[in-house]
């Protein structure tokens, strides 16, 4: 009997980025994710199929066996904690970084050497709380899930802290990057007890990703 393979995959990016990946697997995923309304999608091998679930469900539902394995961004790892999940591979796809940003007259180098307290709006509260900790710099922080670029215009935050790829939307909203954080890509995530009982289909996967992936 075929074992069932389910792939979580969230849509954008990492989903066009995946692809070349799976194509080296021998596998193609049969509907366009931003055309068709499905959650679940057919692929041309008909014991694999695609769950599309948010970036930051993924580890999720690979922890806890909605998905056999999945493709997530390092910073939803990092939040997730990644308990219950094997992660063999760095895709090296969908490449950027996490960083903090202030509105432009905002003098956030006087602000973190006075030891001023700030107010820090991001998704990314355990990178953030981590970051901060390790500088010595008294946050408080505020969890938002989308349109971070607000807070500080608003004056709900002093900084935030979130996903930079070109700058061009801190840029387009008066927003200027002040510190890296760390760089993030996209890993291979695969469910512990899946990668035992369906051994043989996912290594062949893993093995094909790994061989797909770009060296150095």
């Amino acid at each position: 009997m075929t074992q069932q393979i389910t792939l979580a995959l969230s849509k954008g990016r990492i989903f066009e980025e995946t692809l070349p990946l799976l194509a080296a697997a021998g596998i193609e995923v049969l509907e366009d994710p931003e055309k068709s309304r499905k959650l679940i999608l057919p692929t041309s091998r008909p014991e694999v199929r695609v769950v599309l679930v948010r970036a930051t469900d993924v580890p999720t539902y690979v922890q806890y066996g909605g998905a056999d394995l999945g493709v997530a961004g390092k910073d939803s790892l990092i939040e997730h904690g990644g308990q219950g999940l094997f992660r063999p591979l760095d895709l090296k796809i969908a490449k950027c970084r996490v960083s903090v940003a202030v509105r432009a007259d905002f003098d956030y180098r006087e602000a973190v050497t006075q030891g001023s307290r700030l107010k820090v709006a991001t998704k990314y509260t355990s990178i953030a709380r981590d970051f901060f900790a390790s500088k010595g710099v008294h946050v408080d922080l505020i969890k938002l899930y989308g349109s971070m670029e607000l807070a500080p215009l608003t004056g709900l935050a002093d900084a935030i802290v979130d996903l930079v790829s070109t700058g061009t939307t801190l840029k387009a909203n008066n927003l200027v990057e002040v510190e890296q954080i760390m760089d993030i890509s996209s890993h291979l995530v695969v469910n512990q007890a899946a990668l035992k009982l369906k051994q043989a289909p996912l290594r062949r996967i893993i093995d094909a990703f790994a061989s797909a992936v770009p060296q150095g």
